[in-house]
């Protein structure tokens, strides 16, 4: 019997091939494992907010490591120094041998309205969808991250 004229052997081999892309060997499904795990933010005034954000991830060298980090506002803004660079924190190596590993950025403005900010990191393969941290930014410190004011 075929239903659309497609057998239920294509449409078994379909739904097959679909799951195995979709999740790896183990069960779990393959989403980016570039976790936040701590932040430090730093707001230095007119000179903008420094922030340090520590990253695990199992980077194997370079076809697979985390390539950058973001602070994005709750409405979805990417902050950057620089606007040309894909992340708040673009990462141009490998540190399979440093994990954690922590990198800063300063110099990011955050406008006055903006109060809180969510920290996500990338990775080559899976992209985001790691552990992300939210910041309240009018707090000092939180579940995994701490601000100071300078």
């Amino acid at each position: 019997m075929t239903i659309f004229n497609v057998d239920r052997y294509k449409i078994t081999a379909l739904v097959l091939t679909f799951f195995l892309s979709v999740y790896s060997f183990d069960g779990h499904a393959e989403t980016g494992n570039a976790d936040v795990v701590h932040v430090k933010a730093e707001d230095h005034g007119d000179r903008g907010w420094m922030f340090h954000v520590t990253v695990n991830h199992p980077d194997t060298g370079w076809d697979d490591y985390c390539n950058g980090w973001d602070v994005v506002t709750d409405s979805g803004q990417v902050l950057k120094h620089n606007q040309f660079d894909p992340f708040t924190r673009l990462l141009l190596h490998p540190h399979e041998n440093e994990q954690p590993f922590t990198r800063s950025q300063s110099r990011l403005k955050i406008p006055d309205s903006v109060q809180s900010v969510t920290v996500r990191a990338h990775d080559l393969v899976h992209g985001f969808g790691g552990k992300e941290i939210q910041i309240d930014l009018e707090s000092d410190k939180g579940e995994n991250y701490e601000i100071s004011r300078h």
